[in-house]
């Protein structure tokens, strides 16, 4: 469908979507660091709290010290590449939950859940690998990114169909194709750079952060990725932290615990 497209049109839709940095994006409409990681801290107190009503927050469980123990040992270095400008208030909650995740949202608001523990049998090296993930999301400002890069693949639908006249389908998949899905699968490859960087710096092993990947394949393989995919598969990110290794063992070597 997409190779019938008139080349003017694909010019405009690359250039709507490259005309500014994300970031860049987001701030222009409002939503600069500071203003991000304040809302952010409001809906993170929310759903704290909810999940504290619903008796899911787990503060004292094996599980949740030794989360909280390594996310101790990697805070001082996730201090120490944060060049947002803006300090964060970083915060950590375990979620007794069966569904294996972790999240951050901006300003360094994170959780972690049980069942990402329990399920995959994680040893703390492999924790710090999660943790220090989802810490480099925050710290890039990924959630800023991607709010300006929604607010651009909007804003260029727009253009693209009041005044080009272009099929609305059309424009939602070539907005996609061209934005929103590459971008998330760029974003998590960054989190897997930057965070085996953190938990080396740490001294944590970041051969654990494939290990994890290693564990996660046998649970959910998710290596037929297609276009449409959000995420590296599982095995790119295993090969992709491999070719890491040879610049992050050093440093780890040199902090290993």
């Amino acid at each position: 469908m997409l190779g019938k497209l008139n080349k003017k049109y694909l010019f405009c839709i690359g250039a709507i979507l490259t005309m500014s940095g994300c970031s860049s994006v987001a701030n222009m409409v409002g939503y600069d660091t500071a203003t991000m990681n304040e809302s952010a801290a409001q809906n993170y107190s929310q759903i704290i709290q909810q999940v504290h009503d619903q008796k899911a927050l787990d503060v004292s469980s094996p599980i949740a010290q030794r989360v909280h123990r390594v996310f101790s040992q990697l805070l001082p270095y996730a201090n120490s590449a944060n060049k947002t400008g803006i300090p964060f208030n970083w915060q950590m909650n375990v979620i007794r939950s069966d569904e294996m995740n972790a999240w951050a949202m901006p300003g360094g608001k994170m959780a972690v859940y049980t069942g990402m523990v329990e399920k995959l049998k994680l040893n703390d090296a492999e924790i710090a690998a999660v943790i220090s993930h989802e810490m480099t999301h925050a710290l890039l400002e990924h959630g800023k990114k991607a709010l300006g890069g929604q607010i651009l693949t909007d804003f260029g639908g727009v253009v693209l169909i009041k005044v080009m006249g272009m099929n609305r389908n059309l424009v939602g998949v070539g907005a996609e194709l061209l934005s929103i899905k590459p971008f998330s699968r760029r974003q998590e490859s960054e989190a897997d750079a930057g965070g085996v960087r953190l938990m080396a710096e740490a001294g944590y092993n970041p051969e654990a952060a494939i290990s994890v990947w290693e564990k996660m394949n046998k649970l959910e393989s998710n290596n037929q990725m297609s276009i449409l995919s959000t995420h590296p598969t599982n095995q790119a990110r295993i090969n992709a932290i491999r070719k890491m290794l040879p610049e992050v063992m050093p440093i780890y070597q040199k902090n290993k615990r």
